[in-house]
C-alpha cells in the first residue's frame, strides 16, 4: 500500500483501504523514500560515470522522482503555493488548490524548490548515494508525521481524509528513530550531517503548521508540499556540510 500510494513502482495493490492500512502505509512512507531515492541516487551517479556535470546529473535525479511519483508532490506543492498565495479563507483557499490550473505562486514555489533540489544535490556531488536516500526518506518522514492524531482533516473527502490521524504516534517516533539509524550509518564518516533530518522536519513543520492554521487541516496537496520541501532542505543542509569552510 505505501509503495502503491507514493510511487508508481508496481506492486499489488490492497482493497479496501481502511484507516489502518492507511496508518500503517504512512508510517512506512521513509522506507518507500529511502527506495525512491537509492534509484535517483544511481541515476545520479550513472550521469556522473557517463561524464556529465554535476547540475545536469542532478537534474537528471530529481526528474527521476518526479516520474516515479507521478509528480503528486510536486503538483501538491503548486497547489497549496497557489492556495495560500492567495490570502483567501480557507474554503476558498481549498477551492483554488483543487482546480487544475497553476497561479504564480505555484510556479514560482515549483521553480524554486526544484532548483534548490538540483542545485544542493550538485553541491553533494559523490556523497549523493548515500545523502539522496535519507534526504528523500526526511521528506515521508515529515508526511508520517503530519498524519498523526495530532492533525485532522480538512476536507471530508480526498487522500487527506483518508491518512489524516492514521498513524499512531509510537509509529512515528519508530520511523524517525530508524531513519535516524540509518543516517547515522550512511553518515558515519561525517557525524554532523545526521543533523540534516530534523533540519529537514523543522522546515516542513513550518509549512505544516502554517497550512494547518490557514485551511483547518491537511489535505493531500499538504502532504505532498511537505515531502519535497522537507527533501529540499534536507539536501540543502547535506550541501552546506560538505562545502562549508
Amino acid at each position: 500500500m505505501a509503495v502503491s500510494l507514493l510511487s508508481v513502482l508496481p506492486v499489488p495493490r490492497h482493497s479496501p483501504v481502511g484507516p489502518r492500512v492507511a496508518g500503517r502505509a504512512m508510517a512506512l512512507a521513509p522506507l518507500v523514500g529511502v527506495l525512491l531515492g537509492v534509484i535517483a541516487a544511481l541515476v545520479f551517479q550513472g550521469a556522473s560515470w557517463l561524464g556529465l556535470g554535476p547540475v545536469t546529473a542532478g537534474l537528471l535525479a530529481v526528474g527521476t522522482l518526479a516520474v516515479l511519483t507521478r509528480a503528486l508532490h510536486l503538483d501538491g506543492l503548486a497547489d497549496l503555493a497557489d492556495g495560500l498565495g492567495s490570502r483567501k479563507g480557507a474554503p476558498e483557499a481549498l477551492a483554488i488548490m483543487k482546480r487544475s490550473d497553476i497561479g504564480p505562486f505555484g510556479v514560482v514555489a515549483l521553480i524554486f524548490c526544484v532548483g534548490l533540489q538540483v542545485s544542493a544535490l550538485s553541491e553533494v556531488g559523490p556523497h549523493a548515494l548515500w545523502t539522496l536516500p535519507v534526504a528523500v526518506a526526511t521528506g515521508r518522514l515529515a508526511v508520517t508525521w503530519a498524519c498523526t492524531p495530532f492533525f485532522r482533516a480538512a476536507r471530508e473527502e480526498g487522500l487527506g481524509s483518508l491518512v489524516a490521524g492514521t498513524v499512531r504516534a509510537p509509529e512515528a517516533l519508530a520511523s524517525t528513530g530508524t531513519l535516524v539509524i540509518v543516517a547515522m550509518i550512511a553518515f558515519r564518516d561525517v557525524p554532523v550531517l545526521v543533523s540534516a533530518v530534523p533540519i529537514g522536519l523543522a522546515v516542513a513543520w513550518v509549512i505544516l503548521a502554517t497550512a494547518v492554521r490557514r485551511l483547518g487541516g491537511i489535505t493531500g496537496d499538504v502532504l505532498g508540499a511537505l515531502a519535497e520541501v522537507a527533501t529540499a532542505a534536507c539536501l540543502l543542509a547535506g550541501a552546506v556540510t560538505f562545502t562549508g569552510p
